[in-house]
């Protein structure tokens, strides 16, 4: 079957389908006299082997394929297999282990419950990759990565040897690899505990181990790992995620979030801007206006000059949804602190300070002042508003949307104070209740990087499209070459032009490495955008790049607007949101149905939203193909009798044009 079809059918799942749970048959002994447990999955036999954990599938086509190596720590002599209605259990005594297989929606799910804090190193992953196999990572809107490519297994910003959070650093709580039409995508619903370490197996080829602590403190002591056998397309992993968020009711719906809040409607279309000093007035945003920027996201920071209640009435007379930016995560001494946002009533600072296991306040982002407690907000809210007061306050001119920095990411916290004790998974449920909070007071709420399960919870985000590299850290905080925080109507973090080393542009930005696995997951669920210091204008090396991938995704740029950039960038900006609009509107509340490299270069890339609502087609070469110049993108909605083309490249001309406009007085 076509990789496009096999891709269709698990995305179809998410319309609201309930396939029937297969009789799993356990086979406790083969010929062997090995341990063995046998369960049938969506394309053929999973066998587990209880001895080491070793996972190996039968598929239909009467191949072998291995999907976990064994365990890479000792488990100990396991216990008899034991047949279930659902599936298989056994014990791990030694490990205080409990081990539960069962068959959910063609998937082979395998759960371990420990008695005790221990660690597991399992699944092992990649052990057999071969030439033509490639690793699928969610980092950012995600990365297909040749198993083998030597910039990822030895360069600068390689993989090899590093360990990532499954919780906290990846978008999506899953991997995957693929070799051909054949893939194995892996699937961790429990993900906080468990992290994801790099190295180099058979040929020199990446290989993944996970490794999940189990922790009573952190509520970590159960392990679910979801095996499934996938067609071999490098978005599989996602949709297959999809399907499992849709089967449990996990699945957001821009379409039910705008009929709740109509004001919500205003993203599809829409670009996304944080303003300074001149654009964030009443003329500026009426400049913009008439630049021909029918239809934007406007967002500005808390500092001592926020848009005034004139300037937010014309942003929303044009048409436009604006908001703050905000954090709940910060406290710091009123008396010293250095943002509005980190200064809150009474004793919150301390009081509320999430507590390290020794009793000491654990010190907040940038060495600034403490982390606030979630669960501390949550004992007090009933009572004392604290988080409806501020959010209350920070809308008092009339903003119809709200910026919520930390809250959706993956960096969570154990408080072990006395008075507000919280797991990590206390802290997500937490964030989450009062983002709902936010959403159902009927402001547009947005968040950071926002992982899979805040979908729901938010309309938008700003950085889960960005795949950072770890290089980028060490870039920002040098600030000679990024730009600090002054001048303080433009600040150089955001305004100041960057070119990004060749090994980081590669690392984040070369278009065959890039797949949208966050957008094959979520992509009607939310609005996915880059990190809000990654303006569209602070790579200008990289624009054309960064612009095909958001219209090969259908999501929107992410720009930063003073006077200035205004005048200099205002009719670049309009022509970018001038031909995003009607793509977006179109499809941006539908699911990305298929995506494909149409070259075996994968310098030409196509996507599909919906049932053929929308199709995109991006060159990122230099020649052209099939009739589609290198650097430009066609876009054709359905009952379009020709595409509709952008070259990103031509509209640099736009802002030269714009200042011999200023010159003469002309514009």
């Amino acid at each position: 079957m076509p990789a496009n079809s096999t891709l269709a059918l698990i995305l179809a799942l998410t319309a609201g389908a309930t396939p029937a749970t297969p009789t799993a048959h356990p086979n406790p002994h083969d010929h062997h006299g090995h341990h063995r447990a046998a369960l049938p999955v969506d394309g053929g036999t999973a066998v587990v082997d209880t001895e080491t954990l070793a996972v190996n599938a039968r598929t239909n086509d009467g191949r072998t394929r291995v999907l976990s190596a064994p365990a890479a720590t000792d488990l100990g002599r396991p216990g008899p297999v034991r047949r279930t209605a659902e599936g298989a259990r056994w014990t791990y005594p030694a490990r205080g282990l409990e081990a539960r297989a069962r068959t959910e929606h063609g998937r082979l799910a395998l759960t371990l419950t420990a008695r005790r804090d221990t660690e597991l190193s399992w699944p092992v992953t990649g052990t057999t990759a071969g030439p033509g196999t490639s690793l699928q990572l969610p980092r950012g809107d995600g990365l297909d990565i040749p198993a083998g490519d030597p910039f990822w297994t030895s360069g600068k910003e390689k993989l090899t040897g590093a360990t990532v959070d499954v919780g906290a650093d990846l978008t999506l709580p899953l991997w995957g690899y693929s070799s051909g039409r054949h893939g194995v995508s892996y699937l961790v619903p429990t993900d906080i505990g468990t992290s994801l370490t790099f190295g180099t197996g058979r040929g020199g080829r990446l290989r993944t181990t996970a490794v999940h602590s189990f922790d009573g403190g952190d509520g970590t002591r159960t392990y679910t790992v979801a095996f499934t056998l996938t067609d071999g397309s490098p978005v599989a992993p996602a949709a297959d995620y999809r399907a499992y968020l849709a089967q449990r009711g996990l699945l957001g719906s821009l379409k039910e979030k705008i009929r709740r809040n109509p004001a919500t409607e205003r993203l599809l279309g829409a670009s996304h801007a944080y303003v300074w000093g001149e654009a964030r007035t009443p003329a500026g945003i009426r400049r913009l206006r008439a630049l021909g920027v029918e239809r934007m996201w406007l967002g500005y920071d808390a500092g001592p000059d926020p848009m005034s209640a004139k300037a937010v009435a014309a942003a929303k007379k044009a048409g436009y949804l604006v908001g703050p930016y905000d954090t709940f995560a910060n406290g710091q001494d009123p008396k010293s602190a250095d943002s509005p946002t980190s200064v809150w009533p009474g004793t919150i600072h301390p009081d509320f300070c999430v507590r390290d296991a020794d009793g000491s306040p654990h010190t907040g982002f940038g060495g600034r002042g403490c982390y606030l407690s979630s669960a501390a907000f949550e004992q007090a809210e009933p009572a004392r508003h604290f988080l409806a007061d501020r959010t209350r306050a920070m809308v008092g001119n009339g903003a119809d949307s709200y910026f919520l920095d930390v809250d959706a990411t993956g960096e969570l916290f154990r408080d072990h104070s006395a008075d507000h004790p919280m797991t990590k998974a206390d802290d997500r449920r937490h964030r989450l209740a009062r983002m709902r909070r936010i959403a159902e007071s009927g402001l547009v709420l947005g968040s950071e990087t926002a992982q899979a399960w805040a979908n729901r919870a938010v309309a938008f985000d700003h950085g889960s499209a960005t795949p950072v590299a770890d290089g980028l850290w060490a870039l920002q905080k040098d600030r000679e070459k990024w730009g600090g925080w002054f001048p303080e109507k433009a600040p150089g973090v955001f305004f100041k032009p960057v070119r990004l080393p060749a090994s980081l542009s590669k690392a984040m930005y070369d278009p065959r490495y890039r797949v949208p696995l966050y957008g094959t997951a979520l992509h009607g669920s939310t609005v996915s955008a880059e990190r809000w210091e990654l303006s569209y204008e602070k790579l200008p090396a990289e624009k054309t790049r960064r612009a095909l991938l958001a219209m090969l995704y259908n999501r929107p740029l992410n720009h930063v607007l003073d006077g200035p950039a205004l005048r200099g960038n205002g009719k670049e900006i309009a022509a970018l949101q001038r031909y995003f609009a009607p793509q977006h509107r179109a499809a941006g509340t539908e699911r990305l149905t298929s995506f494909r490299y149409l070259t075996a270069d994968r310098q030409v890339q196509r996507t599909v939203f919906g049932d053929r609502t929308l199709t995109v087609t991006a060159n990122f070469g230099t020649k052209a193909h099939d009739g589609l110049p290198g650097g430009c993108v066609d876009a054709r909605l359905r009952g379009d009798a020709e595409p509709r083309r952008l070259c990103p490249g031509d509209l640099a001309d736009l802002a030269d044009l714009a200042d011999l406009a200023d010159l003469a007085g002309l514009d």
